[in-house]
């Protein structure tokens, strides 16, 4: 009890000490005069790290911004036509200015669009956003965000997989890159041919964006009607205990499976949809022809410098690290016509067929969901009905 109050009183007097006095003390009870010079010493440095800290303050602040733009960028993975991937890290500025696209694309590939279906068309890229494929297309390369995520990672080894063979010719006609001529030729099984033979083997050849929009409209038909096979098989075994026991436990599960169809139905009716949306406008289709655009830019540029000359090879120096694809279209005068979608009609059509047979594959499903559910609930009913009016009349009295 005696103890308590001095107790208190002593850690209140160091308190109240340094407030007193003008120089601040050191924790010693009994100071002396090197402990008080040790005392006033350390303030200059204080000081000095007060500025340093001021500094580092000024550094946390940088920093914090840069925090604040690590925190704008997000991951990316890089393809080129040569199927060489780079994982990178890149903010809205610098893949709007990277791409030429919008900054309101961007948010089309954000979490709010999650399950959409979008294929836009922009002077310079191509914009997807297919289910969980979100990625910016242009001539040489293709950007693809998220590529962690387990459903991209698909996408990523088919990329891996078929882009080096799409552009293997390069390995084959190296040897003769430095072939002179005055008149346009390509090289094709390492040796060059000129331009009507080369056709023959070399037309029927998709240019860069469209390669990569085949994978991903490949992945995601493939995601798609693996989905339905899953849910098919689902769906009978419970369609079969629901006819054999009508019960609250099976209705619920044949509510929940009709549940997963309505939504799996919408998912693949949105890409069906984008793609028919496509077909029916040849426009939104040659605007999509991100390496023709650039050809012809190419072309007008070097007409417009004065630097035009007889062989294409010769407009830029980037023509000869094009794919073979893209030096069909560069020596065909067919192709370079903005009216001509063919190749990507076909390619749509395709597609389009295969996600029509998926649409017509959950509709089915649905349709005997539905037959049993009504056949079990209508036998539900009668049995009610019978029952009840059963007990209404009463039982009969034989006499």
């Amino acid at each position: 009890m005696g103890k308590g109050p001095f107790s208190f009183r002593r850690p209140s007097i160091r308190r109240r000490r340094p407030k007193s006095t003008a120089v601040p003390q050191s924790p010693k009870p009994i100071p002396t005069a090197g402990a008080v010079a040790s005392s006033t010493s350390p303030p200059p440095p204080s000081t000095g790290n007060l500025i340093g800290g001021g500094g580092g303050g000024g550094g946390v602040v940088a920093a914090g911004k840069g925090k604040k733009k690590a925190a704008g960028a997000r991951l990316w993975m890089r393809f080129d036509a040569m199927g060489v991937s780079e994982l990178v890290e890149y903010d809205k500025s610098t893949i709007i200015k990277r791409a030429s696209i919008p900054a309101r694309d961007l948010r089309i590939l954000g979490p709010v669009f999650s399950h959409s279906s979008t294929i836009l068309a922009r002077e310079k890229a191509m914009v997807v956003n297919l289910e969980f494929i979100k990625a910016i297309v242009t001539a040489e390369e293709v950007l693809i965000l998220d590529p962690l995520q387990q459903e991209v990672l698909q996408f990523v080894d088919q990329l891996r997989l078929q882009l080096p063979h799409k552009s293997a010719y390069k390995t084959q006609g190296a040897g003769a890159a430095d072939v002179n001529d005055s008149e346009t030729h390509v090289s094709t099984g390492g040796r060059w041919l000129p331009v009507p033979e080369a056709m023959e083997g070399l037309q029927c050849e998709l240019p860069f964006e469209f390669q990569v929009l085949e994978i991903a409209l490949e992945v995601v038909c493939s995601f798609l009607d693996k989905s339905v096979a899953e849910l098919e098989t689902d769906a009978y075994p419970v369609l079969d205990e629901l006819a054999r026991n009508v019960s609250t436990k099976n209705l619920e599960h044949v509510r929940s499976l009709k549940s997963n169809l309505t939504r799996l139905l919408a998912r693949v009716q949105k890409v069906r949809d984008e793609i028919e949306h496509l077909l029916d406008d040849n426009e939104d289709m040659s605007n999509l022809y991100l390496t023709r655009k650039w050809i012809q830019n190419q072309q007008l540029e070097a007409l417009s410098g004065g630097a035009a000359s007889n062989s294409i090879t010769t407009i830029s120096p980037r023509l000869p690290r094009l794919s073979s694809n893209r030096s069909a279209s560069l020596v065909s005068s067919h192709n370079l016509d903005d009216d001509d979608v063919e190749d990507l009609e076909m390619l749509l059509e395709a597609y389009f067929m295969q996600l029509d047979g998926t649409r017509n594959k959950i509709l089915s499903v649905s349709i005997s969901v539905c037959i049993i559910q009504n056949r079990c609930i209508d036998f539900h009913l009668l049995d009610l009905i019978t029952i009840s009016s059963v007990e209404f009349t009463g039982p009969r009295i034989h006499r």
